[in-house]
């Protein structure tokens, strides 16, 4: 599933290429016809991304929230766009201020509706603090952590405590402080969890920027390559059975509500 920073990399680029312009927005699938037809022709004042939700906010008050989940993605190219290929759920095409005309089509995502600010409202009143957004507070996600007997990877995991935060940053950000992921959430100090917020921040700033998941520390980016081609180093994450880049103990994994879950029993001791 896209991590938060795939959101908000979207969120900018169609802020650029959309707002303050009309859009023209359909739904050749059908799926997504009635709700097409309600901002179909309006302006686009603004995109945002909040975790892993995307919001299209329209003059009309309508705002579109996508969620991609597992299996979504948007495909963008200039205007005109040829006839849709695949299902696609919603398709954009409009100027804002940008130089040229785009278009972007969205494709199998989890969530494709139109919302009203009371909605959008209450979407957001159910997430966490987003390390990616300015408006975050911290605060509120540590006072979850230091009451909760949970362990800490879940907590992470929990949308509702940290927004946007997926199994990748979640285990190399555990990695790069030496925390335990069946740590519990009360026992991870007030410094711990503050340098853990700082190095979200970072991190996930650099994916945006970057737009790929870069966690490793110069100094120890070397050695055997990516879980898979294309992709950054990683410390820990889907790397179940090799040996540690930093200690060479075995990397451990298993299985946490659903999602896999990676970290070395050395450098992470209970």
């Amino acid at each position: 599933m896209p991590e938060g920073h795939t959101l908000h990399r979207l969120a900018i680029s169609h802020h650029r290429r959309f707002a303050g312009g009309v859009v023209r927005v359909s739904s050749p699938q059908g799926r997504f016809a009635d709700g097409a037809a309600l901002v179909d022709g309006r302006t686009l004042t603004r995109a945002e991304a909040w975790g892993k939700h995307l919001l299209h906010h329209y003059d009309s008050g309508l705002v579109v929230h996508v969620h991609l989940g597992l299996y979504g993605t948007f495909t963008e190219s200039p205007a005109p766009l040829t006839e849709p290929v695949g299902q696609v759920r919603m398709r954009m095409i409009g100027g804002g201020r940008a130089a040229r005309p785009y278009g972007a089509d969205l494709r199998g995502p989890t969530a494709c509706e139109v919302l009203h600010a009371p909605e959008v409202d209450a979407l957001t009143a159910r997430l966490g603090p987003d390390p990616l957004r300015p408006d975050a507070d911290p605060e509120r996600a540590a006072s979850r952590i230091r009451r909760s007997s949970r362990s800490i990877a879940a907590l992470l995991m929990d949308q509702s405590v940290v927004a946007g935060v997926g199994n990748v940053y979640r285990a190399e950000v555990l990695f790069r402080h030496g925390i335990s992921p069946r740590r519990q959430g009360r026992a991870v100090s007030a410094g711990q969890w503050d340098e853990l917020w700082a190095d979200l921040v970072a991190l996930m700033n650099t994916g945006v920027r970057e737009g790929a998941i870069v966690v490793m520390r110069p100094e120890d980016d070397h050695g055997a390559p990516s879980y898979a081609s294309g992709k950054p180093r990683t410390y820990v994450y889907r790397r179940a059975g090799e040996p540690c880049r930093i200690c060479a103990t075995t990397i451990a994994h298993t299985v946490l509500q659903g999602r896999n879950l990676f970290w070395c029993p050395s450098c992470q001791p209970d």
